[in-house]
């Protein structure tokens, strides 16, 4: 909490006190007072830098004067409907603090390995996506389980 009130009070020394309320409307604060979640993160960004936005449009923050291991994180880009496979695999390393290269300055280092270009991972998401057993209920092509007759033990 402290450190949220030191971004405050210097972004406000910095910007001025319309600067600080113009940079609250832009960033989107105004927007996410209903959303928990959102305005957690956007509270928790004050006083961070933005160390990059990557091609799916997710930005990647990064405070240093607090716990290490907690002090990168990504904002994503859709606020509806977000999880950890948005992130591609070049911002992954960075984000987990397997690499202190950020994701842009990896895709200048390495050349492109894999044809193949990163997509979420979109299970669980509409019924197109989730699987389902052959026994399961919703699965359209569900066995008919009527003609099997339970097994009774012989009387002995």
């Amino acid at each position: 909490m402290a450190s949220v009130v030191r971004g405050v009070l210097r972004t406000i020394k910095e910007k001025g006190i319309g600067g600080f309320f113009k940079h609250l409307r832009d960033e989107g604060y105004t927007n996410c007072l209903l959303d928990g979640n959102l305005l957690q993160t956007k509270i928790h960004n004050i006083g961070a830098t933005v160390v990059g936005v990557d091609k799916f449009g997710n930005k990647y923050y990064e405070k240093l004067d607090v716990q290490y291991g907690r002090h990168r994180w990504v904002e994503y880009a859709e606020k509806g409907r977000y999880n950890a496979s948005q992130v591609p695999p070049e911002w992954h390393g960075w984000l987990h603090y397997i690499t202190d290269h950020t994701g842009d300055e990896l895709l200048m280092l390495k050349p492109r390995r894999y044809g193949v270009e990163h997509r979420e991972n979109f299970s669980g998401e509409g019924d197109e996506y989730i699987y389902h057993s052959k026994g399961h209920a919703l699965n359209p092509g569900q066995r008919d389980w009527t003609r099997y007759q339970p097994w009774l033990p012989a009387k002995s």
